[in-house]
C-alpha cells in the first residue's frame, strides 16, 4: 500500500501518547490558558506503613509551552525507586507498535472503510478529514479503530501538539536514572484492546470521535482546562462518557478490566517497601471505577482531588 508510512506516523504518535487519546476524542482549536500555570493537574497518593505511590493522571499530548509539572510530582520522582506507565517510553517501543499496527490495522485489499459506514458517517469522515488534513485515501484503508488514530494524529499536528512535549517522555527524562522504569503492558497488549472490538463497536467509537471532531472544536482546550484545575467531573465528562455511551463493552475493556488489573499489581507493590511514581492517563484515576477508588476500597490510604 502506497500510503502504508502514513499509517506507521499515526501510529508512532499514538504508541507515545498511549490510549488516552482514542477515548477522549479530542479535538483542537487555537489554545489559550489564562492562568494555567497557577493551577495543578491531579495527583494522588497512596501510602501505608511503609510504602507510598503518587499516582499522576497524564493527558498524554499537550500544546508547547504549557507549564505543568506540580511540585509534588517533581519532589516524587526525586525520591522515585521505580516509575510505572502504560507502556515502556522508549524508541524501540514506539517503532515495534508502529509496526505492529500496520500490520493488523489495515484492511484486506477489496475492503473500504468508506463502504462500511453508513452514508451520513461516510461524509462525516470525509468533512472532518478535510479540516484535519487527513488523506482519505489513507483512511479508507483503515480499520475504523486506527482510522480514529490517524484522524487524531491530523488534529494533534494541526495545532503543533507533539508527543515530544507530552507527559510521558518529559516525565522519563525527569526521574534519576536510578529508578526502574516498569510498564503495565506491552504494545501487542494495547493494539489487541482496541482490534479485538467487533467491527460494530468499532464503528460506534469512530462514530463519537467524528461528531465531536466536528461540532466540539474546542474540545481539546476544555480537556487541558479541566486537567490544570484539576476538575474531575469535567474530565469524566469530557474523557468516560462519549465512549461509556457509545459502546459500553468497549469501555469495560479499555477502561474498567485495566483498571482492576493495574490496581492489582500496585496492591502487590504496595505489599513490599519504597516510594513508586505511576504515570496513566488521567481517565483511568478518576470516578469510583478509577485506580485511586479501587486502591482505597483495599484499605489503603488514598489522598487526592
Amino acid at each position: 500500500m502506497s500510503r502504508l508510512p502514513d499509517v506507521t506516523r499515526a501510529w508512532t504518535s499514538f504508541a507515545r501518547a498511549g490510549l488516552l487519546g482514542l477515548l477522549t476524542a479530542l479535538t483542537f482549536a487555537s489554545l489559550t490558558f489564562a492562568g494555567a500555570a497557577c493551577a495543578e493537574p491531579p495527583v494522588w497518593i497512596v501510602r501505608d506503613k511503609d510504602s507510598e505511590i503518587v499516582l499522576f493522571g497524564s493527558i498524554h499530548i499537550l500544546p508547547p509551552g504549557l507549564n505543568w509539572t506540580p511540585p509534588v510530582l517533581d519532589r516524587a520522582l526525586k525520591a522515585a525507586d521505580d516509575i510505572w506507565f502504560e507502556l515502556p517510553i522508549d524508541a524501540q517501543t514506539e517503532a515495534g507498535t508502529a509496526q505492529l499496527a500496520t500490520q493488523v490495522g489495515v484492511l484486506p485489499p477489496d475492503g473500504s472503510l468508506f463502504h462500511m459506514l453508513s452514508p451520513q458517517d461516510a461524509a462525516l469522515m470525509s468533512k472532518v478529514a478535510q479540516a484535519y488534513d487527513v488523506s482519505p485515501v489513507l483512511l479508507d484503508r483503515l480499520k475504523p479503530w486506527l482510522a480514529e488514530i490517524a484522524l487524531e494524529g491530523g488534529a494533534y499536528r494541526k495545532v503543533g501538539a507533539d508527543a515530544n512535549d507530552g507527559v510521558e517522555k518529559t516525565i522519563a527524562a525527569m526521574a534519576t536514572p536510578n529508578a526502574q522504569r516498569q510498564a503495565f503492558e506491552t504494545p501487542a497488549q494495547q493494539i489487541d484492546l482496541l482490534s479485538a472490538g467487533t467491527t460494530a463497536q468499532q464503528i460506534a467509537s469512530l462514530h463519537e470521535t467524528l461528531k465531536e471532531m466536528d461540532e466540539k472544536p474546542d474540545e481539546y482546550q476544555v480537556l487541558v482546562k479541566a486537567w490544570m484545575d484539576s476538575d474531575i467531573p469535567t474530565l469524566d465528562r469530557e474523557a468516560l462518557e462519549p465512549l461509556r455511551k457509545a459502546s459500553p463493552d468497549l469501555f469495560r475493556r479499555l477502561v474498567t478490566e485495566r483498571n482492576a488489573h493495574w490496581t492489582q499489581v500496585l496492591d502487590a507493590r504496595m505489599k513490599g517497601h519504597g516510594h513508586t511514581v505511576v504515570v496513566v492517563g488521567v481517565g483511568h484515576l478518576i470516578g469510583p471505577g478509577g485506580v485511586p477508588a479501587r486502591l482505597r476500597a483495599l484499605g489503603y490510604s488514598v489522598t487526592g482531588p
